[in-house]
């Protein structure tokens, strides 16, 4: 049977960030992931990426140099619309590089790149772990495999199978669902969607509903439709009709930003937006931890998601480096850290999604951003 000192389940931004720092300081970690091979699905539209969280992981990983030569020039711009397509606020890129914005694939594929070949494991799916004792584990993949490890890192996403080691709590529905499409060519096919959208992102709310896009760095528009619905409220919804159905929730609104669905190139994916309660968090258990969407899954609402991920992997990495020999205190430094800071960030998205969509949306972002602006 092998065996890894630490073994890290999922080679998200989170799990490569960790890798990568423990490359850096000499320490070995093999990398698991379920997917057949890093192209096996898309990773998702555009990240802004913040001084204080994302852009700190990747200096400790040594590739913030890199990381800016994958910024979307202008992409931090913003704008405000209500649901007649008036606009509320406009704001451009003032090219300050707080948050600028990276395309998530070349972001994980600049993670990939800076590890030794072979470090991640592809087509190894978690089915069972078993603990050992000493802070040792068993993990059994879905090939039959199974190998054993010192630190079991749980890296794995919003159902993560390395959570319930540590603790009971499951993701519960957020009220919200997103449906996912994309506008092709969008300055050429549909300039009317370009133009207002305008040169970053997009946010068009109203109450229980909206829309939000952003440019994407091969001249596409990735749009988030959002809805207040049930969770399965698209269960054996037909995809040619998928179209309509969404269309009849934006009854009334601007044709600009109807038009965000209608002419859609791509097709119409639900994705029901979960979380973890906030303050999320679990007792010491020797020789595992989580971290990323395992340890605080929230919902984008403070844009923090991806952030912390890259911030928790980077900071475990160092807790490691600086305590060689010693896992336990390592893992108590880092998770003394990672609780009030993931618990912060998931009452703010908690917060933010309620103000968003509000019933006079989009009045509660705006004063938000003003409030902002007089601080």
């Amino acid at each position: 049977m092998a065996h890894h000192p630490i073994a890290i389940i999922g080679a998200g931004l989170g799990g490569l960030t960790l890798a990568r720092v423990l490359h850096m300081h000499g320490i070995e970690a093999a990398v698991f992931d379920l997917d057949a091979s890093p192209t096996a699905r898309a990773q998702g539209g555009m990240l802004d990426i913040h001084e204080d969280s994302g852009q700190v992981a990747l200096r400790a990983a040594g590739l913030h140099d890199a990381f800016g030569a994958l910024v979307l020039p202008g992409g931090q711009a913003m704008r405000i619309l209500d649901r007649h397509a008036v606009v509320r606020m406009d704001e451009d890129d003032d090219g300050d590089g707080t948050r600028p914005e990276v395309e998530r694939g070349r972001l994980r594929d600049l993670l990939l790149d800076a590890l030794p070949r072979g470090a991640v494991r592809w087509g190894a799916k978690v089915t069972d772990t078993r603990p050992l004792g000493e802070g040792r584990h068993e993990v059994t993949l879905a090939d039959g495999s199974t190998f054993t490890t010192d630190l079991l890192v749980g890296a794995d996403g919003a159902w993560s199978r390395i959570r319930a080691l540590v603790s009971e709590a499951r993701p519960a529905y957020s009220g919200m669902s997103f449906v996912e499409t994309d506008l092709l060519d969008a300055d050429e096919l549909h300039p009317g969607s370009a133009a207002v959208v305008g040169g970053g992102m997009l946010v068009a709310l109203g109450a229980g509903r909206g829309f939000l896009a952003h440019r994407e760095t091969d001249g596409s528009v990735h749009v988030y439709v959002a809805l207040r619905v049930t969770e399965d409220w698209s269960a054996g919804l037909e995809p040619e009709a998928a179209r309509t159905v969404l269309l009849d929730h934006f009854t009334g609104w601007d044709e600009s930003l109807r038009a965000l669905i209608g002419d859609a190139d791509t097709p119409l994916v639900p994705r029901p937006i979960h979380a973890l309660p906030v303050g999320h968090r679990w007792d010491r258990v020797p020789g595992v931890t989580l971290l990323g969407d395992a340890a605080h899954l929230m919902s984008p609402f403070a844009g923090e998601g991806a952030n912390l991920a890259m911030l928790d992997g980077a900071e475990l990495g160092e807790a490691i480096a600086a305590h060689p020999g010693d896992t336990e205190a390592a893992l108590a430094a880092y998770e003394q850290a990672l609780f009030p800071r993931s618990e912060a960030s998931a009452a703010e998205s908690a917060d933010n999604l309620v103000l968003s969509f509000r019933d006079d949306a989009p009045q509660g972002l705006l004063a938000q951003f003003a409030s902002y602006r007089a601080g």
